[in-house]
């Protein structure tokens, strides 16, 4: 019997590199997936039919976090479909390398308003029904950047801050109604948003890690199925660094 066994899991941003990933782990892991995703109806099709291959039930919503009356209407048919949830993962987020000089406001704002308010207008009406369980799971998923003086996005750098602020100051108060609260730290994966990042810095990355290379997805997400499952029932409000071993 897998980890998740018949949990039901909401994953933002989905269709492709962590998130995809996280789905198919949790799938073959025995939990029902649904999953938002924002542009690639494509690539959202496949993680489908790789969730349904696995035995399990699978559902794509093409909604963006940011947009807050279709999350909630979005969050109202996932528990109707499914009864309950079980499981949230707060995956979706963007990045746009910039120096702080040169980072306009609007590319600020947009940062933040995907990256923190996202977070908000997924959860709350998630931990809402979670709190009407009295159990449940969320993971929130941040980045070193936020923890170590790494040549990133500043703007990046704070959302990825927040999420951490999050998770331990909401870990305490879920806590009360039987929900856990926890997150990851995670380093440079092999993703389209890692790949995305300056040559220059990617391979100061590699220097730095000890495992000398990019991070699969697949790792990423084996280590969330665990830190969401029955299994982990002692940890709370931690955030745990997953990025293979950097050195600054």
């Amino acid at each position: 019997m897998g980890l998740l066994q018949g949990k039901k899991a909401f994953i933002s941003g989905g269709s492709r590199g962590l998130g995809r990933a996280l789905c198919e782990i949790f799938a073959r892991e025995g939990a029902d997936i649904a999953f938002n995703y924002n542009a690639n109806d494509k690539a959202a099709q496949e993680v489908v039919r790789a969730v349904e291959a696995l035995g399990r039930k699978a559902i794509a919503f093409k909604v963006s976090v940011i947009d807050k009356p279709e999350v909630n209407a979005m969050a109202k048919k996932v528990i109707e479909e499914f009864g309950r949830i079980d499981i949230l993962v707060n995956n979706a987020a963007v990045n746009k390398a910039d120096s702080f000089v040169t980072t306009s406001e609007k590319a600020w704002r947009d940062i933040v308003e995907v990256n923190v308010n996202g977070l908000y207008y997924i959860t709350k009406p998630f931990f809402k029904q979670m709190m009407r369980q009295r159990s449940g799971y969320i993971l929130n998923i941040s980045s070193i950047g936020a923890i170590r003086a790494l040549p990133t996005s500043v703007h990046y750098a704070t959302t990825k801050a927040a999420v951490i602020g999050f998770t331990k100051c909401l870990s305490r108060e879920a806590a009360q109604f039987g929900v856990t609260v926890n997150g990851i730290a995670a380093g440079i994966f092999d993703t389209d948003l890692g790949h995305s990042l300056p040559d220059q810095f990617k391979e100061t990355y590699i220097n730095w890690c000890m495992k000398g290379r990019f991070g699969k997805p697949e790792e990423l997400a084996e280590f969330a199925a665990f830190m969401v499952s029955e299994r982990n029932s002692y940890m709370v409000g931690e955030v745990v660094t997953v990025d293979g071993g950097t050195v600054i």
